[in-house]
């Protein structure tokens, strides 16, 4: 942990940094570390969408890491332009290949040397990539609406998303906004929820609403064309056969088909299914019983 600076304790996490390979400085939230007992339970890693940050994680790594039974250490982090991480001036970095290798640069940086690993949508392509570069690193995997199928329907979803919101006056505009645009497919978000979800996202700075994100990250995204089929990943994804997994898909979401799923459950009967009622693109894993069920499934996980 040499290479690993801890600058500031917020409430339930100390924020921390690391460099990647190329000398970009990233950041990460580490929960629970230290606390007595979570030596006794796998820590857990988590790796956020493609514009978001640790942030989105925090209910959910106060839950893991304050149980009474189960205590773990979890390390949420923040990709290269994105959260507190610094932006890459070299904008072809954005990738999964870098972000993957920017993992587990912070896992060696943080002295994780085997974990369950939660994915976001993102998150979970770069699960899949893990399965192919370092599956030893992982006991456990959660996918959270990602799979070896991406639909165009969904990353259309997500392009519109973003450009709806151009130049909010506040966070409770964001929040408004993210609302009206979401709000239809995710029934079981309180108002506290969307105003967690702008927070975390977006931030005042200089007298302005800004994205807690580089945005180049758009233009990549309005890069790709959707009329051509998106490359699959059903290699990787076999690549998690000799772990615990368990795949948790929105009720409503767009990314994520439900025949994608039991094509998964098909080659790998052992997978956990789980659908988030009342929930799109990406679930909040705080919501509902999402909690329960990441906790038991850890606690399985643990056993096996």
């Amino acid at each position: 942990m040499d290479d690993t600076v801890a600058t500031r304790v917020e409430p339930g996490f100390d924020q921390v940094y690391f460099s990647a390979s190329d000398g970009l400085k990233l950041a990460a939230r580490d929960y629970g570390r230290g606390r007595d007992g979570t030596d006794k339970h796998a820590t857990v890693v988590c790796l956020p969408g493609l514009t978001r940050n640790s942030a989105d994680f925090h209910d959910l790594a106060l839950i893991l890491s304050r149980s009474e039974a189960a205590p773990r250490r979890v390390v949420c982090f923040d990709y290269r332009g994105r959260g507190l991480s610094e932006w890459d001036k070299d904008k072809s970095n954005y990738n999964i290949q870098v972000e993957t290798d920017d993992v587990l640069a912070g896992c060696a940086a943080l002295a994780v040397k085997h974990a369950a690993f939660v994915g976001t949508s993102r998150g979970a392509l770069i699960i899949h990539a893990l399965a192919a570069m370092r599956p030893g690193i992982m006991s456990a995997a959660i996918l959270n609406d990602a799979g070896p199928v991406v639909e165009g329907a969904g990353l259309a979803q997500i392009m519109a998303y973003h450009d709806r919101i151009k130049d909010p006056s506040n966070l409770l505009q964001v929040a408004e906004t993210l609302k009206t645009l979401q709000g239809a497919g995710f029934g079981a978000l309180s108002n506290q929820d969307w105003r967690d979800l702008a927070a975390a996202s977006f931030e005042e700075k200089d007298g302005k609403v800004v994205g807690r994100f580089d945005p180049a990250l758009i233009d990549m995204l309005h890069a790709i064309d959707l009329n051509v089929p998106l490359p699959t990943l059903w290699p990787q994804f076999d690549g998690l056969r000799n772990i615990s997994l368990l795949t948790i898909r929105g009720e409503n979401s767009s990314l994520l088909s439900q025949a994608t799923v039991d094509e998964m459950a098909s080659r790998n009967p052992d997978m956990q299914r789980n659908t988030a009622p009342g929930q799109g693109h990406a679930p909040l894993l705080h919501v509902g019983d999402l909690p329960k069920v990441i906790a038991a499934f850890l606690r399985d996980a643990d056993k096996s």
